[in-house]
């Protein structure tokens, strides 16, 4: 007896469809072409054509919203419409009730212990990443608002920093975030100046400071670690690969007790592989420094130890042997920052004699007067003697999970 798929309203129309990421998006199948549909990988599929879309985009009874995370919600209100709402987030300079109307909307997105994140990759960047400390900074998203995205094209929109060449396969950095505390919104006074930055200083798209991406589509709010710091990666963080037909690959997985990066796509996937300048396609093991300059730390019977987050199971005590994980507790995230030329910055790594410093709150002034470059979008970094910055203590973030 055959089970007949669940079915899911999409622009009036019916179709076959799989939920996936959590519930965030669906996969919508047919068995004729159809605009917006791409050819179905899977061999033998019995619907030869598929697409993604989100799960705010879809109806019937069967579209259950079984979301772990919160969808966006705007205030019932009289001529309040989405259009117009998307029209506003694209606008950084609106009056006090357009900033009032776009903070009610952006705190309906949150991020809780074991949220998905994701944050967009190029080639460059993924082999940066395989080759340093286990962390993020920066710019990112949950997962939930931007699984419905899954070509290299539609991930554009993320705003990563597409290259030439890169359009085979676009790349992502996915994570469980340990605590909220870790991710906040980029609006505001804060992100203003880093809002008015000139196109020609900066990296993929602009900051526009309202919580929100810029898209001419799509409402994506958009996160960013505080003062743009390193955040510890936690255990089983991916690097994950999207093809032109739709399909996410998962490349590579964290493994924090062996500090390094393993391969988990097999050899049919080693042409995506291919596409990281420097990366030989069969390399299997990554092993990469600890930060020395960011990291977690929890109590374990009454004394301090470096620790590992493992969202959603909570926090462990850093340890090569599965003997020695105990849990931990009163958790707080450390990172190391500075001062040089009057700037605020966060310490990434030191070489030779040199440190490279990242700004927290990059403008235009600050920009030049550190001669900072823009080395991913939003995130503007520089190398200073090492002797020059004036070092602060650590600063210890506590988290609430």
């Amino acid at each position: 007896m055959s089970t007949q798929p669940p079915t899911v309203e999409y622009r009036g129309v019916r179709y076959a469809a799989e939920m996936i990421a959590d519930g965030a998006a669906y996969e919508l199948f047919t068995a004729e072409p159809a605009r917006g549909f791409l050819p179905n990988p899977r061999p033998e599929a019995r619907w030869p054509y598929r697409r993604f879309v989100h799960v705010s985009e879809v109806g019937g009874e069967s579209a259950i919203v079984a979301c772990a995370e919160s969808l966006l919600s705007a205030p019932l209100a009289a001529g309040v419409s989405w259009r117009r709402i998307h029209e506003q987030s694209q606008s950084p300079f609106g009056d006090e009730p357009t900033r009032a109307l776009l903070r009610a909307v952006r705190d309906s997105a949150r991020v809780r212990c074991g949220t998905r994140m994701v944050k967009p990759l190029s080639p460059r960047q993924v082999v940066r990443l395989l080759t340093s400390p286990p962390v993020v900074a920066g710019f990112c998203f949950r997962e939930h608002d931007v699984a419905h995205l899954r070509t290299p094209g539609q991930r554009r929109v993320l705003a990563g920093d597409p290259q030439p060449g890169d359009d085979f396969a676009a790349f992502a950095l996915r994570w469980r975030a340990g605590d909220p505390a870790d991710y906040i919104v980029p609006a505001g006074e804060a992100f203003a100046g880093l809002a008015r930055i000139p196109g020609s200083s900066r990296r993929g798209g602009p900051v526009l400071g309202t919580g929100f991406a810029p898209s001419n589509q799509y409402l994506l709010p958009e996160f960013v670690t505080p003062g743009l710091a390193d955040v510890p990666l936690p255990a089983r963080s991916e690097i994950l690969a999207y093809t032109g037909d739709g399909t996410e690959v998962t490349l590579f997985q964290l493994v924090v007790e062996q500090g390094a990066w393993t391969r988990m796509a097999g050899s049919r996937w080693r042409e995506v592989q291919a596409e990281l300048p420097g990366v030989e396609p069969h390399q299997e093991w990554f092993p990469v420094p600890a930060s020395a300059f960011a990291g977690l730390s929890g109590e374990y019977r009454g004394q301090r130890h470096p620790a590992v987050a493992d969202p959603p199971h909570g926090f462990r005590m850093a340890a090569k042997s599965q003997a020695a994980r105990f849990p931990v507790t009163a958790v707080r995230r450390s990172a190391e920052t500075a001062s040089w030329r009057g700037v605020a910055v966060s310490v990434v790594s030191e070489q030779d004699g040199w440190t490279r410093l990242r700004l927290a709150a990059p403008d235009e002034g600050s920009v030049l007067t550190t001669g900072a470059e823009c080395v991913e979008r939003g995130v503007y970094e520089c190398w200073a003697p090492s002797a020059e910055p004036e070092r602060r203590p650590p600063t210890e973030t506590a988290y609430r999970s």
